[in-house]
């Protein structure tokens, strides 16, 4: 029998790669995480994390025990609604950012208003820096989306990387400016881009600006320019590129859940997405 508390914690974990960050977003002390995993680890039989003073990795059984966690979570859910009679109700107001438009996010939204048929879901996409602006603005309820990792604010999903990417043929001239197919502002992953050449004090030209990812994308694979991009969610088509090419360092990125306070009627629904999307983080990445 696989514990429902310790399969939460197991994916905090998972998600973060962080048993720091796992007990901060779970409310729980670093000890009770780690006594958790080691109890997961003891009824499996096998060991699901790899660590080490780098960090935290999942083994090849901890990338298998995602899945089965993932459905035995989401099965205690529903059996819980359906026999406690609890029907969510009324709208909710969800943003996501533009990143997830080439995830499977579609899939965990279909399982929530599966689950929750009666809450009016809307949604919105926009680049992160919007969606901050509109939930502090009382536009929407609930927040997925990227912020930079020493904010302190939301409940983080994942931690990534930002890196360069570009078509595979694509090679960089040292001599000429870096060519940069960016967001328009106020997108962090552009910010951070512009910062990071300026402190290297590598010259840069914008050659495509575009609200939509898929534009971005395009205009990448065409070999008009290099993006920054999150690690773990490189479209297809386009590869990291190298370190020899001596584009530098862009750091690290979070992607954090943020709630309204405007609309209490919401937080009831809110919170249910949220542990749907909790729960399925590491479907919110591309293989």
């Amino acid at each position: 029998m696989f514990e429902p508390v310790q399969l939460r914690t197991f994916l905090a974990v998972a998600q973060t790669l962080s048993f720091t960050q796992a007990a901060h977003r779970l409310g729980l002390r670093q000890s009770t995480v780690s006594q958790h995993v080691r109890k997961l680890e003891e009824t499996a039989g096998r060991r699901l994390f790899a660590r080490d003073t780098h960090g935290v990795e999942l083994t090849e059984d901890g990338e298998a025990m995602l899945g089965f966690a993932r459905t035995i979570l989401e099965a205690n859910e529903r059996a819980t609604s359906f026999f406690t009679g609890n029907r969510l109700r009324g709208r909710l107001r969800f943003g996501a950012s533009e990143d997830f438009v080439l995830t499977r996010l579609p899939e965990v939204l279909e399982g929530f208003r599966r689950d929750h048929p009666e809450v009016d879901l809307e949604l919105r996409v926009e680049l992160s820096g919007t969606l901050h602006e509109l939930l502090a603005a009382g536009r929407l309820d609930l927040v997925l989306a990227k912020r930079r990792p020493e904010a302190p604010h939301g409940r983080l999903v994942w931690r990534d990387r930002l890196v360069w990417v570009g078509a595979g043929r694509m090679r960089l001239d040292p001599q000429r400016p870096v060519p940069l197919v960016v967001f328009p502002s106020p997108a962090l992953s552009r910010a951070r881009a512009l910062e990071a050449l300026e402190r290297a004090g590598r010259e840069w030209r914008i050659v495509c600006t575009s609200a939509s990812l898929n534009g971005l994308i395009a205009a990448t694979r065409a070999g008009l320019g290099v993006m920054a991009h999150t690690r773990g969610m490189i479209p297809p088509g386009l590869d990291e590129i190298s370190p020899r090419a001596g584009l530098p360092e862009l750091g690290g990125v979070d992607f954090a859940l943020l709630h309204g306070d405007r609309d209490r009627a919401a937080r009831g629904p809110a919170e249910a997405l949220a542990d749907a999307i909790l729960a399925g983080g590491d479907r919110l990445q591309l293989p």
